[in-house]
């Protein structure tokens, strides 16, 4: 025995057996549907939840126009600027 029995190879591993896989699924999805409701939803084309080889779950922009960019720029600020007016709880943030 080499002491690796107990890591998974890749005949038995999955990426969607992890909890992290779900949770860049659902990170994804919330920002597509804001993506949706801003109208840039076909400004961010690469927009996907993946899992790299250690397992770690991550949400890719991929590339857009300079002009989707100034906009999501600005819609950023909009809402730091509001949530400095009313600062949001932890749940609300969650």
């Amino acid at each position: 025995m080499t002491g690796d029995e107990s890591m998974p190879d890749a005949a038995s591993w999955s990426p969607i057996d992890t909890g992290a896989w779900y949770e860049a699924r659902d990170a994804t999805a919330l920002l597509r549907d804001v993506l949706v409701a801003a109208d840039l939803a076909e400004h961010l084309p690469y927009l996907r939840a993946d899992v790299n080889a250690f397992g770690h779950g991550f949400v890719e922009l991929g590339r857009t126009t300079p002009a989707a960019a100034r906009r999501i720029a600005t819609l950023l600020a909009l809402a730091l600027a509001d949530s400095n007016a009313s600062p949001m709880t932890d749940r609300e943030q969650s």
